[in-house]
């Protein structure tokens, strides 16, 4: 199974989640019309994945900036993630997909320790994705941003 290509329509999902607003539920439809950034990791307080979380929340500003809105999903629930945001001071929501069923649906099949970002533009379809074979290499905030301001220009940007 591969990860999703730009071009197609994101699945569809409702997850519940943590963020420094407290606890709640996503559905990707409440972002319809805007850029979304979900940024699949492997789990939560593990070394590389605090780095990658800790970096996006750094860049928060330039983020914003292009009109980047962070979900980070994981297969950890809510407890976790919440002990998880706590200790390093994230803000952006992190959603538990604790039966796999996103991942599944995004094309990361039975990989649940593996890295993937997708941008959905507001039309609601993958716009650009990249995901890492390995658990230990991350998309940097830089190259997010960028792909965000190619979506949102209305340049497009292919997907991996």
């Amino acid at each position: 199974m591969s990860p999703l290509p730009a071009g197609t329509p994101a699945p569809p999902f409702a997850l519940p989640g943590w963020s420094a607003a407290g606890e709640r539920e996503y559905r990707l439809a409440d972002m319809a019309g805007r850029p979304l950034v979900l940024a699949f990791y492997p789990g939560d307080d593990t070394p590389v994945c605090t780095r990658q979380l800790c970096s996006y929340e750094r860049s928060a500003p330039d983020l914003d900036a292009v009109g980047a809105t962070v979900w980070a999903i994981s297969t950890q629930d809510i407890a976790s993630h919440r002990r998880f945001a706590d200790k390093h001071g994230l803000t952006m929501p992190l959603l538990a997909d604790v039966d796999g069923a996103v991942h599944r649906a995004y094309g990361l099949g039975g990989v649940l320790n593996r890295r993937a970002v997708f941008v959905v533009d507001g039309d609601g379809a993958i716009a650009w994705s990249e995901a890492s074979l390995t658990s230990v290499r991350y998309v940097g905030a830089d190259r997010i941003a960028e792909a965000v301001r190619r979506v949102t220009e209305g340049a497009g940007a292919a997907g991996r």
